[in-house]
């Protein structure tokens, strides 16, 4: 046994390795991507009051949008948990919100039961999920990110963005449950532990 460990320890150092030179690699193509100019969007907070896209950046020159699939999805609700843990950090860098497909009143009544510090607003009157791509052709949200960046005159643009779901770079559970003998073993994310 001892004699095979250190080479099974070696095959996993350089995949690990080589999965490393892959995420430098797809950042790499990231920071190549032309950014996207886009217009003014109306968002409404918890309470239906319009919210211009514009003023999400407050005092920051970068916004980071995480695009949420509302009070449906258990995994968006993992992913957003995720989010809170590190949003001190986030909005150290950039400003940070979640958009959710729902309705301002289905979101206030959702909100009152997660522990969120971030924005949460709605985009279910808006073409701003459908622009970024974040609407399937049935009218139905996907999950995401996008980041956006606001230049000296006032023009913001998409700077890229990413799907999320199991296993993607965003949500280290399913990193964990992969070191485990049997993998998540079919885990399901719940609402409520």
């Amino acid at each position: 046994m001892s004699s095979q460990y250190p080479s099974e320890s070696d095959e996993l150092k350089s995949a690990q390795e080589e999965l490393t030179a892959a995420r430098k690699r797809v950042d790499s193509f990231r920071r190549k991507m032309k950014s996207e100019p886009i217009g003014e969007y109306l968002l409404a907070d918890v309470d239906g009051n319009e919210v211009k896209f514009s003023s999400l950046f407050g005092e920051k020159d970068d916004l980071i949008v995480i695009h949420n699939m509302g009070k449906r999805c258990s995994y968006c609700t993992l992913w957003a948990d995720g989010f809170n843990g590190f949003y001190k950090h986030l909005e150290d860098r950039a400003s940070l919100v979640l958009v959710s497909f729902d309705m301002p009143s289905v979101m206030k009544e959702f909100l009152a039961t997660r522990d969120w510090k971030f924005r949460t607003l709605s985009n279910n009157n808006s073409e701003f999920a459908n622009e970024m791509g974040y609407l399937s052709d049935k009218g139905d949200p996907w999950p995401g990110i996008s980041t956006f960046h606001k230049a000296e005159d006032g023009t913001i643009s998409r700077i890229t963005h990413a799907p999320l779901g199991p296993g993607d770079d965003f949500c280290s559970v399913w990193h964990i449950f992969d070191m485990l003998k049997d993998g998540a073993n079919n885990w399901q994310p719940k609402f409520q532990y």
